[in-house]
């Protein structure tokens, strides 16, 4: 800005002052900020990244909700009945590794503390820790085949969010968001509700290489989901008045810049965050919520926090155009990752399951579960045996786990694939995270393999270079 040198000095800080109104999610700016020096931007000729696209196929799935349980939820206490581990209980089984280490292990079969049963006109079999769930399952697919790459809770996580079991990629909503831009440009295409950090921390959101208007808002629930929301200026003419002279500086600054296509993304990044004072306080906004929908989620009126205050404001996140919404329901710690006692899974279930079954139901009757694609997962499972034939705990299990999808371009009532008689191995038509990625991409009109980005002289995409639609779940 040379014709205007005593701005320069002041710029960024100008810009700061207008947290209130314009950094309502500081990791989102900051991101963007840093992109200057490091010399990432938006796609070349890209005025708006956050600019609706089209898909490359008609989409089934306009929006997805992604319920992420973090630490490993046990697939045979939950949606894999296992009648030998009940009968076996005790006995010993060969494996040829045992939490990361390869050699021959003699271990003892655990019992599930749950007892299965069929539910709905399906007859799909779930454990009685999901007994709301287990009475939705005439609208769920069970993929009791899923399979991934590592044993260690950080890099299982990175891998389920981003498809990379190593290195820092971006995330899943945050491809989506890329793809096929938003909806409502008020609010953000990807957010994420998380009481606490998960394991891989903002990892597990982040844009990484991609255009920093991409990357998750984190949504803490509370009394302030988002920091700085209310605005810090007294009116809000007077905010208009200040984003009206930071527009004007940026008009000058891009005139001298040939329409700079990274300046031109901060600016955009500015305007959603001022669109999301305006209308993101109503999403929080429950009070209109009728006492019926409050039961149906099990959610006390006045309440901030809890699984079932994730649900609700998904569904209404969902009903605004926005893109992508994660619910993660626990933290790196005090979650499923049950080695000392299994019977730690009892309270982690019952925060969750209602509140999962009101949203199904819910978006039912709205008519929205049509074209909105309900994924539930979890990193790993647990493993169906254990070291001590007393042991009350299950360790990590990447070998075979179970998820769940429901809604827009699914087959409902369906179990696809299967574990071996102890749960231990796939026994046919594994998914594999890649595949289980690449299908949901899919579902929302977007080709895995064509969904690319070019960084560091390579083109880089979700699935990386491996990943198969699982047909045999679509509608």
């Amino acid at each position: 800005m040379s014709a205007v040198p005593h701005f320069d000095p002041t710029r960024r800080a100008f810009l700061r002052s207008l947290a209130g109104g314009s950094m309502l999610y500081p990791g989102l700016v900051s991101r963007l900020l840093a992109e200057e020096t490091a010399g990432v931007g938006a796609v070349a000729g890209e005025g708006d990244p956050l600019a609706p696209r089209a898909p490359h196929f008609e989409p089934r799935a306009k929006r997805v909700i992604f319920l992420y349980m973090s630490g490993g939820v046990s697939h045979v206490d939950s949606w894999d009945p296992k009648p030998r581990l009940f009968s076996d209980a005790g006995k010993t089984v060969k494996v040829d590794e045992f939490q990361g280490r390869k050699g021959d292990f003699s271990m003892f079969a655990k019992r599930p503390q749950w007892e299965f049963s069929p539910h709905g006109r399906c007859g799909t079999e779930v454990s009685s820790l999901f007994p709301h769930m287990a009475g939705c399952v005439d609208d769920l697919c069970v993929i009791r085949s899923m399979v991934s790459d590592h044993t260690n809770h950080y890099e299982a996580t990175l891998g389920i969010h981003t498809g990379s079991f190593t290195f820092a990629r971006p995330s899943m909503g945050s491809w989506v968001s890329y793809g096929l831009g938003t909806e409502n440009r008020n609010l953000p295409s990807f957010v994420v509700i998380a009481p606490k950090t998960p394991y891989a921390g903002s990892q597990v959101w982040a844009g990484d290489f991609l255009p920093g208007a991409h990357q998750g808002t984190l949504v803490v629930p509370g009394e302030e989901p988002v920091a700085n929301l209310r605005r810090r200026v007294a009116t809000r003419r007077l905010q208009e008045l200040e984003l009206g002279a930071m527009e004007r500086l940026n008009q000058r600054h891009l005139g001298i810049r040939s329409g700079d296509p990274l300046l031109q993304a901060r600016m955009k990044s500015f305007e959603t965050a001022f669109g999301m004072q305006m209308e993101m306080p109503d999403v929080f906004d429950l009070s209109r919520e009728s006492e019926a929908t409050l039961a149906l989620y099990g959610l006390e009126r006045g309440s901030t926090r809890g699984f079932a205050w994730q649900c609700l404001v998904a569904r209404r996140l969902a009903e605004r155009g926005v893109r992508f919404v994660e619910l993660i329901d626990v933290g790196s710690s005090d979650n499923w990752d049950a080695h000392g006692d299994m019977l730690t899974h009892a309270p982690l279930a019952r925060n969750v399951d209602q509140a999962i079954a009101g949203l199904l139901r819910d978006l039912k009757s709205r008519g929205m579960l049509e074209d909105t694609l309900v994924v539930w997962t979890t990193e790993f499972g647990r493993t169906p045996f254990n070291a001590a034939a007393d042991a009350k705990g299950r360790e990590h299990h990447h070998w075979v786990f179970s998820s769940w999808l429901a809604g827009a371009g699914v087959r409902p009532g369906l179990v696809y694939g299967e574990s071996d008689e102890h749960g231990i191995r796939p026994a046919r038509q594994a998914v594999h995270v890649h595949d289980f990625h690449a299908t949901i991409l899919h579902l929302m009109g977007l080709d895995h393999e064509r969904l690319t980005y070019r960084h560091s002289g390579r083109d880089f995409r979700l699935t990386d270079v491996a990943g198969d639609v699982v047909r045999g779940i679509l509608a």
